[in-house]
């Protein structure tokens, strides 16, 4: 019997140990025996949601993984992947800074992604109907952990990693709700994203890099939790961090980080490592 057959509970429990302990993995599962599919991903991924639970942590929302339609083909994806995120893994920045220990991280980047926290379930996929159901949208950091050598994975892979995610630094939160739909719905597509390490740019991003709009990721991503069987379905007081608006970069500890929008107003993000 395959590993899809048998072993989701100990694969799970490979990978939470990994992390709990900040250890590589020798090969990534798609690269092992057996076979793996994204099927099998999402039964790891919800054991290690039980596993989680077990250990008395909440569920705080999910992020989103290959938010670009250019990959799906590549990848052999028909929409984007997604994982939980959890109480202990979410910190809210005060006074536009938060600081992040990331000692605990086997190989960590940082990627700068729009967060929104939910009023209730999306029920369309419409950017403007989507932000209907948005309580606020904020400036956030990713964190994201591979423990994989060399950052080689496919999308089942980090499915079953816990999605990668380590760490959101949620920013100022900005109310949506009311004639501000329309407008924020453009700006969303259009905003620039200027990232800056210890005062120097590093790079530019742009809404539109997640699936041409953050608000059209949100959409995509109920779309997608309703199509995986057995899945949970988003809730109010979810947060959804939508996917990088830059290519993820490495971080090490004494760096200051810093992300600033043009083209909308979002308060600026700083996290110290």
């Amino acid at each position: 019997m395959t590993m899809v057959d048998t072993g989701i509970g100990e694969l799970a429990r490979e990978i939470f140990d990994a992390r709990a302990h900040r250890t590589g993995l020798p090969a990534p599962p798609s690269a092992r025996e057996g076979g793996f599919d994204l099927a099998a991903a999402y039964l790891v991924e919800a054991e290690l949601v039980r596993m989680r639970r077990d250990q008395g942590h909440t569920i705080a929302g999910r992020k989103v993984g290959f938010a670009n339609k250019a990959m799906w083909r590549v990848m052999k994806l028909q929409t984007l992947v997604w994982a939980h995120m959890y109480d202990d893994t979410v910190v809210y920045a005060r006074g536009g800074s938060a600081s992040l220990p990331t000692r605990g991280m086997w190989s960590p980047r940082i990627e700068p992604e729009v967060v929104f926290k939910l009023r209730q379930a999306p029920a369309s996929s419409d950017p403007a109907a989507v932000l209907e159901a948005v309580e606020w949208v904020a400036l956030g950091f990713e964190f994201v952990d591979c423990p994989f050598p060399e950052w080689k994975f496919q999308p089942v892979d980090f499915v079953a990693a816990f999605g990668f995610h380590a760490a959101l630094v949620v920013g100022e939160p900005r109310p949506v709700g009311g004639d501000d739909i329309a407008s924020l719905v453009e700006q969303l597509g259009a905003m620039k994203v200027r990232l800056s390490k210890n005062g120097e740019l590093v790079e530019e991003g742009f809404g539109r890099n997640a699936l041409r709009n953050p608000a059209a990721c949100l959409g995509e991503l109920t779309a997608a939790i309703a199509g995986q069987p057995g899945a949970d379905p988003l809730t109010a007081g979810e947060l959804v961090s939508t996917g990088t608006l830059t290519s993820a970069q490495p971080v090490a500890l004494g760096e200051r980080w810093d992300v600033v929008a043009d083209g909308i107003a979002l308060a600026p993000l700083a996290v110290n490592l």
